[in-house]
Parts: C-alpha cells; structure tokens; sequence
C-alpha cells in the first residue's frame, strides 16, 4: 500500500490536489464557476493531445509537430471557410488532414526508420510553413455561433462546461486501452524493449505508426475546437503547445524513455500545469514568468525520477551486498 502511494503518479495527483486546494483558499476568484469553466478550456488542447502523446513515449517515441498540425488544420479551416464550404465538412475534413501529416510522420519514422525527434522536429517546421503559406498573417473570424458558442458554452447554461463530455470521453477510452487491452501492454512491452517486443510477436513499426497517425488526427480535432473557441483561424494558433503537452505527460510519470507511466497521472500533470498557469494568471504574473515555470516543471520531471530510481538502485545493490556479506 505504502510502495502505491509513493509512486509518482500517485504523488502528483496528491501534489495536484493539494495546489487545487491552496489556490482555491488563497487566489481570488480562483475557485469560482466562471474559473473552472476558463480552466477546463485552457486544459482542453493540452490533455487530448497528452492522450497519444502518452502513448507515443510509452513506446520511446515523441511527436514535437503536434502544434504545428493544430496551427495547419486552423489555417486550413479558415481557408476552406473563406471558399464557402460548409462547417459540417470543413471539421471531418480538418481531422483528416491531421491524420494525413501523422501518416507523413509515422512513414519516415517507422517506414524509413529516422529517429522521430529529428523527423518531428523536422515535421513542426514544414506544417508551421505550410500553415502560413495558406493563411498569411491574416485572421478567418466569422465562424458560425452554433459552433463556436457551443465550444465556449456550458452545459444548461451552468458550471458544466460542454467540452469536458468529449475530453471525458476521450480519456476514458484511452485510458481503457492503456490499461485493459493487449494494445496498452503492447506499447509498454515496445518501450521497455522493442526487439524483444518484435520477437514476442508484436508488430512494432505498424503500432507505431498507427500512433503518429491517431496524433496526428485528434491534434486536426484540436486545431478546430481551438480555431472555434477564439472564433479566429489564425497560422500561428497553438505555437509552443507541444512542450505544454510534453511537459505534462513527463510531469504525470512518462518515462522519457519509454515502458513506464500511466494515464491517470498524466491527467494530473495536465491538470496541475493548467492550475499553476490559472492562479499564476490570476495574481498577474507576466506571460515570460509562465514559460519558466513550464519550463522548469518539465526539466524536474525528468530529473527528480531518474534521481529517484538511481538512489533506489543503489539503496537495493547496497542491502544486497550486504546480505551477502552476512
């Protein structure tokens, strides 16, 4: 019970609890219906991109173009706007295209065999690019209200706000995947060792690949619940999303070397980044101030680990010898 509740995961949703807690006591407004709403739509993009990205890095993988996407299937959905196509085809169309740039990723990266920091790096230049080539500078911002009132809207007109049914959703099953289904033990088995995982039978350039793609699809999906909720199609929507996202699944106990984590503290992670960020808003602390934060988080959560699992090490080597010893 003891060894559970010192797990990092588990650590993390108490130290998310515990910040939740502080700032509703001494943050103005921080507790408020109104905050939570702004909260849940800040956290949005982050955490249903978290949900592949942590699969992809439980594999020993990583995908830096996922805002580079986000910011291509905006510009796209602004373009197809401006040429009169309908909304209910531009969405199913931008989630597509997402699929597409992850198929490009997935293709270099598992059919060529190029290590995928290079390839996403690589990727985040080329969908960024190709994002302005479509949109310029300008702005599309004449969206329907259906659709973007709905994004911004809350459910009844209360404190439930109406994109939290998809992020549900969504983390349920991904969650169901990870943690109940040959997939999820797959993934690990490929992260924790992918030559054995081949010779055990598993696929793993084709998981993989599959991954990019479905990374590549829920970040076009992001990229138009964005673009709705700014009611603005911009080129550089979603800049710098990726190391929101990274920095979380890290935060929430993904190794960054694949094979170890696990959803819920993941969620966490989002959830603590997005409060830290919230009330440090609220106290009106500048916009510089919130990517050291970021920053240093996501520093720490590959640091304090590894600390950890070398002092460990070294603590069970040494009971060892001195087992022997006696």
């Amino acid at each position: 019970m003891f060894k559970k509740l010192a797990s990092w995961d588990s650590i993390i949703i108490l130290l998310t609890i515990a910040v939740l807690i502080v700032a509703s006591l001494a943050v103005d407004n921080f507790g408020t219906s109104r905050n939570f709403t702004f909260m849940v739509l800040d956290l949005m993009p982050i955490i249903l991109v978290a949900l592949p990205m942590t699969f992809i890095i439980i594999t020993g993988e990583i995908d830096l173009s996922v805002a580079s996407i986000l910011g291509l299937t905006s510009s796209l959905m602004g373009w197809f706007w401006n040429h009169d196509m309908a909304i209910q085809t531009i969405i199913p169309l931008c989630v597509l295209i997402g699929a597409v740039a992850g198929v490009l990723n997935g293709f270099l990266i598992t059919g060529l065999g190029l290590p995928s920091l290079a390839v996403t790096i690589g990727t985040l230049a080329l969908y960024r690019g190709l994002a302005f080539v479509v949109l310029g500078d300008s702005a599309v911002a004449d969206f329907p209200f259906s659709f973007t009132g709905w994004v911004t809207g809350t459910i009844d007109d209360g404190s439930i706000p109406n994109v939290l049914i998809p992020i549900i959703a969504m983390a349920v099953v991904f969650g169901v995947l990870l943690h109940a289904t040959p997939i999820g033990r797959s993934l690990y088995a490929i992260g924790a060792n992918a030559q054995a995982a081949h010779f055990s039978g598993i696929r793993v350039a084709r998981t993989k690949f599959w991954l990019y793609v479905v990374s590549g699809a829920v970040s076009g999906l992001v990229g138009v619940l964005w673009t709705l909720r700014y009611s603005s199609a911009r080129a550089d929507n979603g800049i710098g999303l990726e190391l929101a996202v990274v920095a979380a699944v890290l935060l929430g106990g993904v190794s960054i070397f694949g094979g170890k984590g696990s959803l819920p503290g993941v969620l966490a992670g989002v959830v603590l980044l997005t409060a830290l960020q919230n009330a440090l808003r609220l106290e009106d602390v500048s916009g510089q101030a919130l990517n050291i934060v970021t920053g240093s988080l996501l520093v720490l959560s590959v640091l304090i680990p590894n600390i950890v699992t070398t002092v460990r090490g070294n603590w069970q080597r040494r009971r060892l010898r001195q087992s022997a010893a006696q």
